[in-house]
C-alpha cells in the first residue's frame, strides 16, 4: 500500500492543473452540454412510461404490424401481462419469428400470428372473418401498423398507399370486428396516430392524391384521419362499453421510415449519416415508443375519456383541425363508401 501511495505522490499533476485553469470555461461548457443532453434525454425525449401493473389474463388482444418496432414491443408487454396476443401482420415469416421470441421471453404460449395485409381490403375481410369465427372475445384492438412517406404507390384496391393502409384498412378492420368487441365489453380500440396530424388536412377534392402527390402531406392526412376516425367512432360507440383512443408514440427509431430511400434517394443516405448520432440521443427506442399504447390499453382511470388523444401517457389537447366534428362525420361517410363497408 505504501509503495502505491508513493507512486501516486510522485505523479506530477501540475500540467493537468495548468490545463484545467487555462481551459476552465471550455470544460465547464463541455460538462454542461453533456449534462443537458443526458438530462433532456432521460426526462424529456424518452417520454412517459406506463408504470401500471394491470394484468390481462383471459383477455384477447389484436395488434396490427406487431412483427417489429412499437407493435412488437407492445405485444411483448401485453403478453407479459397474461394476454392472449394475436400478431396481425403482412410479413408472416417475420411475424412468426417475433411470436416465437415473445413466447420465449414471456413464458406465455398464447401468442399467435394471423395474416393481414392492410393494403388489401380483401385481406382485411378474410382476417376479420377468421377472427370473428374462431375467437370467443376481442378485448383490445390496437391499430398500430403504418407506412410513412413512401413514393406514390397504390394499394391493391387503388387507394393512395398511406391513406389506404394507415386509415382505410384500419377503418374497415375496426368496423368488421365491432360486434365482437361489443360482445367483449369492456373493450378498447387504440389507433396509433402521430404528432404529424397537427399539420395535416383532409384534401376533400383529391383525398386519394390522384391529381397531385406530396408524400409528406399524404402522411399527415392519414394521421389526421386516425384522430378524426377515433373521435367519430367514440360518438358512435357511446354507451356500448367499447372505448377508443388515439395517440402519438413519440419520435421513435423504428422501421417506419423504411421506404425513405425509395422516396428521397441519395439525400436520405446523406441525412441518415448526419442524423444517426442525433437519433441515438434524442429519439425514443421501440420500448419507449410503445409506452403510450400500453397505457391506453391497460389504464382503467381513462374510461371516461373515450375519443381522447394521448401523448407520453397523458391526454393531450387537440388542435382545431382534429376537433372538427363535421370533418369527422364526412370522413366516416367517405370511408364507408370507399371500403364498401355496407355492401
Amino acid at each position: 500500500m505504501k509503495s502505491l501511495n508513493n507512486y501516486f505522490n510522485q505523479i506530477n499533476l501540475e500540467p493537468l492543473e495548468d490545463f484545467t485553469v487555462a481551459h476552465k470555461y471550455s470544460l465547464i461548457g463541455l460538462v454542461s452540454t453533456a449534462a443537458f443532453i443526458f438530462l433532456t434525454k432521460k426526462f424529456y425525449f424518452n417520454g412517459g412510461k406506463c408504470y401500471l401493473k394491470a394484468r390481462l389474463d383471459g383477455k384477447t388482444v389484436i395488434i396490427t404490424g406487431a412483427n417489429t418496432g412499437i407493435g412488437k414491443e407492445t405485444a411483448l408487454d401485453l403478453a407479459r401481462r397474461g394476454a392472449r396476443v394475436i400478431l396481425a401482420c403482412r410479413d408472416l415469416q417475420k411475424a412468426l419469428e417475433a411470436a416465437e421470441e415473445i413466447r420465449k421471453k414471456t413464458g406465455n404460449g398464447n401468442v399467435f400470428v394471423e395474416l393481414l395485409d392492410l393494403a388489401s381490403l380483401n385481406s382485411v375481410r378474410q382476417f376479420a372473418e377468421k377472427i370473428n369465427s374462431q375467437e370467443e372475445n376481442v378485448d383490445i384492438l390496437i391499430n398500430n401498423a403504418g407506412i410513412m412517406m413512401c413514393p406514390k404507390w397504390k394499394t391493391k384496391d387503388g387507394f393512395e398507399m398511406q391513406f389506404g393502409v394507415n386509415h382505410l384498412g384500419h377503418f374497415l378492420l375496426t368496423n368488421l370486428l365491432l360486434d365482437k368487441l361489443k360482445k367483449s365489453t369492456p373493450s378498447r380500440i387504440i389507433n396509433v396516430s402521430s404528432l404529424a396530424h397537427e399539420k395535416g388536412k383532409i384534401n376533400w377534392d383529391d383525398i386519394n392524391s390522384d391529381n397531385s402527390y406530396d408524400l409528406q402531406e399524404a402522411y399527415r392526412q392519414s394521421k389526421l384521419a386516425n384522430v378524426l376516425f377515433t373521435r367519430e367512432l367514440a360518438k358512435r360507440l357511446n354507451g356500448t362499453g367499447v372505448l377508443t383512443f388515439s395517440l402519438h408514440p413519440g419520435v421513435v427509431r423504428t422501421e417506419l421510415g423504411r421506404y425513405f430511400s425509395d422516396s428521397f434517394g441519395w439525400k436520405f443516405y446523406l441525412a441518415k449519416i448526419l442524423l444517426v448520432p442525433i437519433s441515438l440521443w434524442f429519439f425514443k427506442d421501440a420500448t419507449q415508443g410503445a409506452q403510450t399504447t400500453i397505457h391506453c390499453a391497460v389504464d382503467e382511470s381513462i374510461s371516461a375519456l373515450s375519443g381522447a388523444y394521448f401523448s407520453d401517457c397523458k391526454p393531450k389537447k387537440l388542435l382545431e383541425n382534429a376537433l372538427n366534428d363535421e370533418d369527422a362525420k364526412k370522413l366516416w361517410e367517405i370511408s364507408e363508401k370507399l371500403t364498401k363497408l355496407n355492401d
